[in-house]
Formats: C-alpha cells, sequence, structure tokens
C-alpha cells in the first residue's frame, strides 16, 4: 500500500493548494452571510460531492479526451507542469488578500433565497474547483502508471485523494467562521504559502517526466 499512500500524498500536494478550501473559506463565509449555519453546512456539503466528481472525471476521463485530440502524454505532462509550476509560482507572489474582495464581488449576486441554487455554478466552479484544479487532475491522470495492476492503484489513490480534499472543501467551508477564528489571517497564510511551494516543485517534476520522454524518442529517432 506504499505506493498508494506516495500517491495519495501526491494528489492531495498538487491540488490541495489550487483548490484551497482554506483560502475559500472566508469567500465562502462572505458569500454566505446572510445564509444560517445550518445552510451553510448543506451547501457546503453538496460542494464537496461536486468537487469530487469534478476532480475525478478529470482525472479518470480527461486523457481519453486528449487522445482523442491526438495529444501525446508526455506533451501533456510538459504543458501541466509548466501550468502548475507558473500556479505555484503565482501563488507564491501573490498578496494574500489580492483578491479576496474582488471575488466576493464578483459572486456577490449568488447570495439567494435557495442556498442550494448557487452550489455548482459558482461555488463549485469556478469558485472551488476552477479551469487550474481540472488541468492538474488531468495532468495527473496523465502522468500515473498504467499498467493494469498499477493502474487500479492508481485510481484508488485518485478516489482517496480526491474524497480526502472534498472533506476538506465540506470542513472548511461548512465550519469556516470557526476556522477563521482560530488560524486567523497569518496562520491561513502560512499553510497556504508552504503548500504553493511545494506546486512549484512538483510541476518541475512533471515537467521533467514529459520532457525526458519527448528527449528520449528524440534520440531514439536520431540513432
Amino acid at each position: 500500500m506504499f505506493p498508494v499512500a506516495k500517491s495519495v500524498l501526491l494528489i492531495l500536494t498538487a491540488l490541495f493548494p489550487i483548490v484551497d478550501p482554506l483560502g475559500g473559506a472566508p469567500i465562502f463565509l462572505a458569500l454566505t452571510r446572510d445564509n444560517t449555519a445550518g445552510e451553510r453546512r448543506t451547501l457546503s456539503w453538496r460542494i464537496s460531492i461536486n468537487s469530487f466528481f469534478l476532480l475525478m472525471g478529470s482525472y479518470l476521463i480527461g486523457t481519453h479526451v486528449l487522445d482523442f485530440f491526438g495529444i501525446s502524454i508526455p506533451v501533456v505532462q510538459v504543458g501541466g507542469g509548466l501550468v502548475v509550476t507558473a500556479t505555484g509560482w503565482a501563488m507564491l507572489n501573490r498578496p494574500a488578500d489580492e483578491d479576496d474582495e474582488e471575488r466576493a464581488l464578483t459572486h456577490r449576486d449568488m447570495r439567494a433565497k435557495d442556498p442550494l441554487r448557487h452550489a455548482f455554478y459558482p461555488l463549485t466552479l469556478p469558485l472551488t474547483v476552477g479551469p487550474g484544479s481540472i488541468s492538474v487532475a488531468i495532468t495527473l491522470g496523465a502522468n500515473s502508471p498504467h499498467p493494469h495492476d498499477s493502474h487500479v492503484l492508481a485510481i484508488l489513490a485518485a478516489v482517496i485523494g480526491s474524497l480526502l480534499i472534498s472533506i476538506s472543501i465540506f470542513l472548511c467551508y461548512g465550519f469556516a467562521d470557526r476556522l477563521a477564528r482560530a488560524l486567523g489571517k497569518t496562520g491561513m497564510t502560512v499553510i497556504m504559502q508552504l503548500s504553493s511551494f511545494l506546486l512549484v516543485c512538483i510541476g518541475v517534476q512533471i515537467f521533467w517526466n514529459g520532457a525526458s520522454a519527448l528527449l528520449g524518442s528524440v534520440l531514439e529517432k536520431a540513432h
């Protein structure tokens, strides 16, 4: 089970900073300030379920979609690695509260009478699981081992990793008011900065995996 645990850790480290449930919790709290605590719990539960299926769908089906368009896995690894690295670098250099007010103002009108009306859009997509998260999930799926036995373990790791992220979304969003008081702005900033640095490292590794495969194919043709 060590390979599964290793893969789960990789998925969590790559996706958690981009999904960013800790950073999204204050936004969620601002957007649902007119809802009761019970309504926020129900809404966060629905968002966590939507996020799970979005991440798993991207992980499992994303590569097949790419095959349909004739895009090779090494190219996906190179492109995805660059995206992951750029995202992590941008997060490292982003002021902590740079876009909090902008995101809240953009979606201010989503505070509706029906608490589940906006559970998928915009609270799940793109506020929680956006294009960056989807592209990383596709890249991780393309970067996973493909022999039958290993592939089963990779899917298991993806299910566990996505489930853990979904649980973290539910906890951070459902108890956003308590989380904000417990961690404070400084604590949340430290957590996200460390995660962003790890994201940069993972992006470089994914890029190198794809670049090595492409370089290897070029050298084989040269000989």
